[in-house]
């Protein structure tokens, strides 16, 4: 007997238990799930490897030790930056662990970088990735047109861009067309919707630039304008474009990609009518130098025709033209007493011509003659009344004969006119046979018949 049975104890060795590798990594996956669902985790980008199905794979490095991650896809397009090797970030996920190489890795839902913000490390790779491709280059920026006649605003209709934008038209030059193309400035859709009014624009060439307001704002509330798609299609538009986005100190990528960037709407409505002003004090200068070079000159050609005053042919040509102006003036007084002369001569003969119409006096004439000619219209009436009577009498007289001798008249006694198939009226027995249709016409109405016999 052992000792351990002597001393009264009962040993008995523990049962062995034996895992597969899956059983295991899977109680290992489960219990570190469960215990770690939600953590932080600090570290340095390595290994970057961004996949076709869009999902991202790196690893989180720090002081000798490593951890894996995954970002599916899901989330990855959420992400307002660029992952890079070197990037210090913070992830947020849960941590598991991928079985078929028996690895731990984090399963990350979200990404920060660490220290500067996501939207600002987002802005500074799409400005290097756009600098690279010459986007900014002042080579293809367009010139703003000197003199516009329309102007396209993309911009809130309902913000304060858009008021200073109009205020200043309306006060330094009415005569500008502005045409607004209404598009949300904030939010995911914003870029969208500010694109297509530069593509708009570009396709109705109605205007001859386009500027692209909104006020001022967090980095967050200009990320729109940080977009590449929207800084491509600014790119390529073929009207020139201002960017006016934010305050004097706000930077967005529209700002480097188009042809101007104005501080405020307000200053891109003054650098779109800031040739008109230039134009005008140009035109008031040329004015002025004008005015003075036109004095300038009448003073030399007055000191000039001063001095040839007083040569002596200029006074013997002054004579000349006194004498000239004399010799005007007295066939001007004789042209006037002559006209002053026949006139009276006409008026003399006018005076007597009127004494004899008044001698005459035309209007007795008129009387006699108007009496004259309504006797005798008095009597050609009479005479037409009295021939009319007669021819009227005469008319009835023969009426009354052809009423007598009119056939109707001896049908109302009771007598008919017999018609044949042909309508010829029939006036012996002889014209029928039996079985032809005939027809009697009586005073009143017709009698459609068929003839049984005929006799004489």
């Amino acid at each position: 007997m052992s000792l351990p049975d002597q001393l009264g104890f009962a040993f008995q060795a523990p049962a062995r238990r034996i895992w597969t590798v899956k059983d295991l990594i899977g109680a290992v996956r489960t219990a570190v799930e469960r215990e770690y669902t939600d953590v932080f985790v600090e570290g340095e980008i390595s290994n970057f490897r961004p996949a076709e199905s869009g999902h991202l794979y790196f690893t989180l490095k720090e002081d000798g030790a490593q951890m894996r991650v995954v970002m599916f896809r899901s989330q990855a397009r959420l992400l307002k930056f660029k992952p890079a090797d070197g990037m210090a970030v913070i992830a947020r996920g849960r941590v598991t662990v991928y079985e078929p190489r028996g690895e731990l890795q984090l399963s990350a839902e979200y990404l920060e970088p660490k220290g500067a913000g996501a939207l600002q490390i987002a802005f500074e790779q799409l400005k290097r990735k756009l600098a690279a491709e010459g986007l900014f280059d002042q080579s293809r920026k367009k010139s703003i047109p000197a003199l516009p006649r329309s102007i396209g605003v993309v911009t809130s209709p309902r913000g304060a861009a858009i008021r200073d934008i109009v205020n200043i038209v309306r006060r330094r030059h009415r005569g500008l067309n502005v045409l607004i193309y209404p598009a949300q400035v904030q939010g995911e859709a914003a870029a969208g919707e500010v694109g297509a009014g530069i593509r708009y624009f570009n396709r109705a060439k109605n205007v001859d630039v386009i500027v692209v307001a909104r006020g001022g704002g967090s980095i967050e509330d200009l990320a729109a304008f940080n977009n590449e798609a929207l800084a491509r299609v600014a790119a390529a538009s073929e009207v020139p474009l201002i960017s006016a986005i934010g305050h004097e100190t706000d930077f967005t990528i529209l700002d480097f990609v188009a042809d101007l960037r104005a501080p405020t709407p307000s200053a891109a409505a003054e650098l779109v009518i800031e040739s008109q002003h230039q134009l005008e004090r140009r035109v008031a200068a040329l004015r002025q130098r004008l005015a003075r070079a036109v004095r300038y000159q009448m003073l030399m050609a007055r000191q000039t025709l001063f001095q040839l005053a007083q040569h002596g042919a200029f006074a013997r040509m002054s004579d000349l033209i006194g004498r000239r102006r004399q010799r005007l003036d007295e066939l001007l007084f004789r042209l006037a007493s002559a006209e002053r002369r026949h006139l009276q001569r006409y008026r003399r003969r006018l005076d007597t011509a009127a004494a004899r119409v008044r001698a005459r006096d035309m209007r007795r004439t008129l009387q006699a003659m108007r009496r004259d000619t309504e006797a005798r219209t008095s009597a050609l009436a009479s005479a037409a009344r009295a021939n009319l009577m007669k021819h009227r009498a005469r008319l009835d007289g023969s009426r009354g004969k052809l009423e007598t001798l009119s056939p109707l008249n001896i049908l109302e006694r009771g007598y008919a006119l017999v018609f044949d198939a042909k309508g010829i009226l029939v006036k012996d027995a002889q014209q029928l046979r039996p079985g032809d249709e005939v027809r009697a016409r009586l005073h009143r109405g017709n009698i459609d018949a068929t003839v049984t016999k005929t006799t004489e």
